[in-house]
């Protein structure tokens, strides 16, 4: 009788897990309740909470997390008590490639579903063309594509690399790359995690219809002070990190000091690329000042010029800057958390002809963002979240056309958005989350009085032990886009606009469904069907042929196909598996083509081994079937009429193009391979790695001139070497 009645009193455990050396926090660590199979896993600030617990009752809590060395705790429940825990993981002499999947074995996670977590160690396994790139990594993931070597963007189930939502620290990057497009912006070294959504991703971010990257920087060593530099063929970075009084900080910046490199990637064509970026974050927390709460202060800003020595080639210079602030409040004693956030993200773009055949263009954006969220945690394991942003975007767009005249356009608007969300939780299994996001106001002026809705619902069954099945609806609104051609092999000058007025806002339905095996900690299997239906997508009118023509125009788009990924780890070795099956289209004044980077067959293996003294190898082979491109039928001299009344004539060869992306270019593959070692001279760690690119030297097509119809190809062998000194 005694026990019945105790039963029905619960409690809870909430708590925080980090490096025990550097109180760095660790996201997506796995905690176990043993004796009862349940467990959860930390969030992207490294919390946890485990409701409804039976009071009066000593439990016993495993946590584990890849590199470290598993910790085993005793926690007492009270009754209507929240009880606080801190935990600290040492890492392990051997850093184990294995993958234990304790938490979600046993509890749901809806919001899991089209989602990628990545960690720094994740890039470092993976052959790099130079040095280390996030965005680079991503090319090797089921469901994204890209148009070549030369370029870092990515394109994912069929989307354009401009619907894309970037967030570092949650603030959007609006030009996140490097040196033509060749890298990202973003330095590896400051990432924590990154969640990379292809689909389904949470409500609280807006602004993307195909994807959302989400880059979570770290907080910087608590305890010591640390620094490390390093060194490519292209770059030198140089890493600061430690503590403050009752927080810390990290400042990591990055300087390139040679493009010599760069020729392999560009047709051995001297560009004059310069660039740097530069990332910073502070953090304070005082339970004096203020009980369980924390303050975050960010920053990065990034930069590239072009400078062309020869007067006759125009220069291009391209900057972001992001200054935010962040508060995270968890309500002491109750199962309640609270976010405010308020950030400014700008970019610039600019060419600059001199006296060159091209225009002067300039574009400016400036974004202002502040917003909050709430999160109340159920004791049934159910979670209800709302939320409120407002947005205020100006852009300016200078363009000078062939006639020299100069075209500004200025647009300034703001959007404020409210967002709610239920997740139903509390069966063993069966998981749901069904929300919307309303949008009461649009950037473009003149529009008020339209309201949009996003709704949103993610589906989770757990069939058997090992076997979950998932599914997502939902609808994405995007409301800037970028102003570029989609033929450009390299697109320098891609400025950033406001969907006008005249046109409504691109928006995307997405429909998943998946499947997941894991048959035990060391194997798993994942198969995951898309359908993508994007309305309202804005394109350059290229059949403008009168002033009063739109600029842009409506179109549509529609992407499905079907991912496939296997994984298998043990404590030496990891070997994976993707492929992906993809159609895409879009349709522009009645013609319905496949864009650029449509493939149909994409597949990638890869395989690393960690070997003893801290040597490591990977091997990645890459293949995709050819990408679509349009066709040079031939030539011929067309007359243009330079002065009628002086009956001065000119004959310029014109090119004579197929229908636009009827062929294909012949398949892609390529086999990368790197090796790596650690070496330890007293305090100092040594981490030198080289990669072998294109070890076959496979002469991939990347384009066909269309004024010469010369052939050029992608990157051939390339040999790089990385070397980092960390103190």
């Amino acid at each position: 009788m005694a026990e019945s009645i105790y039963s029905q009193r619960t409690g809870s455990i909430r708590g925080f897990v980090e490096d025990s050396t550097t109180s760095e926090l660790l996201a997506y660590c796995n905690i176990f309740v043993e004796g009862l199979n349940i467990g959860t896993t930390t969030n992207d600030k490294g919390f946890f909470f485990i409701p409804s617990l039976t009071a009066f009752k000593k439990y016993t809590i495993r946590i584990s997390y890849i590199g470290y060395q598993m910790k085993i705790i005793n926690v007492n429940v009270f009754e209507d008590q929240i009880t606080a825990v801190d935990v600290q993981l040492t890492r392990s002499i051997i850093e184990l490639q294995s993958v234990e999947k304790i938490g979600e074995k046993y509890q749901l996670n809806t919001s899991d579903i089209s989602l990628e977590k990545i960690f720094l160690r994740d890039l470092e396994k993976i052959p790099q063309s130079v040095e280390n790139d996030l965005f680079r990594s991503l090319q090797h993931l089921p469901g994204v594509s890209f148009t070549g070597d030369v370029s870092a963007r990515y394109y994912v189930r069929g989307g354009s690399s401009d619907q894309n939502l970037i967030l570092l620290n949650d603030a959007p990057v609006y030009s996140p790359f490097h040196a033509l497009g060749l890298f990202s912006a973003i330095d590896p070294d400051i990432i924590n995690v990154a969640e990379f959504y292809k689909g389904g991703f949470p409500l609280q971010f807006n602004g993307g219809i195909s994807s959302l990257l989400r880059i979570i920087s770290k907080d910087g060593n608590k305890q010591e002070y640390h620094g490390n530099a390093s060194a490519s063929f292209l770059s030198g970075k140089l890493l600061l990190e430690g503590p403050i009084p009752d927080g810390s900080f990290i400042i990591t910046g990055r300087k390139s000091y040679s493009t010599e490199v760069l020729k392999k990637f560009l047709n051995n064509d001297d560009v004059p690329i310069d660039f740097y970026d530069l990332s910073f974050k502070i953090n304070y927390s005082n339970s004096n000042v203020m009980q369980d709460a924390k303050f975050t202060l960010h920053g990065f800003i990034s930069g590239d010029n072009l400078t062309n020595s020869n007067p006759l080639k125009a220069d291009f210079k391209w900057t972001n800057k992001i200054l935010g602030f962040n508060y995270f409040q968890w309500v002491t004693d109750s199962p309640i958390f609270y976010e405010f956030f308020i950030y400014q993200s700008d970019f610039t773009s600019e060419v600059i002809p001199k006296f060159s055949s091209a225009k002067s263009n300039k574009n400016n954006l400036t974004d202002y963002t502040a917003g909050g969220n709430l999160t109340y945690k159920f004791d049934n394991r159910d979670e209800f979240s709302i939320g409120m942003k407002f947005i205020n975007i100006k852009t300016d767009l200078a363009l000078e056309n062939s006639k020299g005249a100069l075209a500004v356009i200025d647009a300034e608007g703001t959007n404020i958005s409210i967002f709610g969300k239920f997740s139903f939780l509390q069966l063993e299994k069966f998981g749901a989350d069904i929300g919307s996001r309303i949008n009461f106001t649009r950037l473009a002026v003149g529009t008020s009085g339209q309201i949009s809705f996003e709704p949103r619902m993610n589906l989770s069954y757990k069939f058997i032990p090992g076997i979950d099945i998932s599914a997502s609806v939902g609808i994405y609104q995007q409301e800037l886009t970028t102003v570029s051609d989609e033929n450009e092999v390299i697109s320098i000058f891609s400025p950033w606009i406001i969907i006008p007025k005249y046109l409504n806002p691109e928006r995307a339905a997405h429909y998943i469904a998946g499947l997941k095996i894991t048959p035990d900690e060391m194997l798993s299997f994942s198969l995951e069907g898309y359908y993508k239906l994007i309305s309202n997508y804005t394109s350059l009118n290229d059949k403008k042929y009168f002033e009063s023509d739109p600029d842009l125009i409506a179109g549509k788009g529609e992407a499905y196909g079907m991912e496939f990924s296997t994984d298998f780890s043990t404590n030496n070795w990891t070997a994976s598996l993707g492929y992906t099956l993809g159609w895409a289209f879009k349709e522009l004044n009645g013609l319905r083509y496949h864009p650029r980077y449509d493939s149909r067959h994409t597949l990638s293996l890869n395989f690393n081994y960690n070997f003893s003294d801290d040597w490591s190898a990977g091997l990645t082979w890459n293949y995709s079937s050819g990408f679509p491109f349009t066709q040079i039928l031939g030539y011929y001299n067309k007359l243009y009429v330079e002065n009628l009344g002086a009956r001065i004539y000119n004959f310029i060869p014109f090119t004579i193009l197929d229908d636009r992306n009827t062929s294909r270019l012949p398949d892609y593959h390529r086999l990368d391979f790197n090796l790596s070692k650690v070496i330890y001279i007293g305090d100092i760690r040594l981490h030198t790695e080289l990669s072998i690119v294109n070890i076959y030297d496979r002469k991939n097509l990347f384009y066909f001139d269309l004024e010469t119809g010369k052939r050029i190809n992608m990157l051939p062998l390339l040999v790089t070497a990385v070397i980092k000194i960390e103190i």
